[in-house]
């Protein structure tokens, strides 16, 4: 192949960055903000119930409603709230059935993946999640253990967490909810839980019980706000909201009110402490 002359590659390349410039200039505005704020209202779509994300209480809404609603007071709009029972069954926001006529940020359970964010702009990391251990002391060995396992409407990887039990000889036993796994508990049914992370810190928190991230190869994944992929006048918009509230404390507050500060920083500690 035939390489250009040093002077003809530079002409070149100006000419691909002039042309990159010109054609920015036949994109379609991006209104996103200036449409939220005409109208004085950020439309949220949210999981019907994702406990602690989003409760369906409205004494404690939850986690994410409260965050939204700071947020929106932030930016001097007001919050208005879709529930989707679509959401929350699995992290691919296509399975959703969510539009931009909906909601302008997704919320309740979304997640930093690869796969999220190449349908969705993601907000900076407020929370994170995966499968964790919840007893009433804390889990130091699994194997030949029994277990209540409650899957949820979370879609963390089930197929790992079953290779893992499998291999560490756990005897399972699978819930329909929260309150049946908090009652094989009491009873000495289960030596000890297993759940998505959030519904653990929530539930330890509660009974004074301890949760426990579950180790490797079991993965965690940062809990994110979603937006529509080109919306990013709002998205810089939230983000300035999120830190500003994390600056002042309000987000470690609003965690705090559901999963309370001793949880969060056992959970933080991992896999037997670590």
């Amino acid at each position: 192949m035939r390489v250009l002359p040093g002077n003809w590659r530079t002409i070149l390349s100006y000419v691909l960055i002039f042309g990159l410039l010109a054609a920015v200039n036949f994109l379609p505005p991006d209104t996103s903000l200036g449409e939220v704020r005409a109208a004085g209202v950020l439309r949220a779509c949210v999981p019907t119930a994702y406990p602690p994300l989003v409760t369906g209480d409205a004494a404690a809404p939850g986690i994410d409603i409260e965050l939204l609603r700071a947020i929106a007071a932030n930016m001097g709009v007001r919050l208005v709230v879709a529930t989707s029972a679509s959401m929350g069954r699995d992290f691919n926001p296509r399975n959703w059935h969510i539009t931009r006529a909906q909601c302008d940020v997704l919320a309740g359970g979304v997640v930093a993946s690869t796969q999220t964010r190449s349908f969705l702009e993601t907000s900076p990391a407020y929370a994170e999640t995966g499968w964790a251990f919840l007893a009433p002391q804390a889990v130091k060995d699994i194997a030949g253990h029994r277990a209540g396992v409650l899957v949820g409407i979370s879609g963390l990887d089930r197929l790992a967490l079953s290779r893992t039990l499998r291999e560490q000889n756990v005897e399972v036993t699978i819930v329909a909810d929260a309150a049946e796994l908090i009652r094989g508990l009491r009873d000495g049914k289960f030596d000890f839980a297993v759940t998505e992370a959030l519904l653990a810190e929530e539930i330890a928190a509660k009974e004074g019980w301890t949760a426990t991230w579950a180790p490797p190869p079991l993965v965690r994944y940062p809990v994110v706000l979603g937006l529509w992929k080109g919306d990013l006048t709002l998205k810089r918009a939230i983000v300035a909201s999120l830190e500003k509230l994390e600056r002042s404390g309000e987000v470690a507050k609003i965690k705090a009110r559901y999963l309370g500060r001793s949880v969060i920083s056992a959970l933080r500690r991992g896999w037997n402490g670590g």
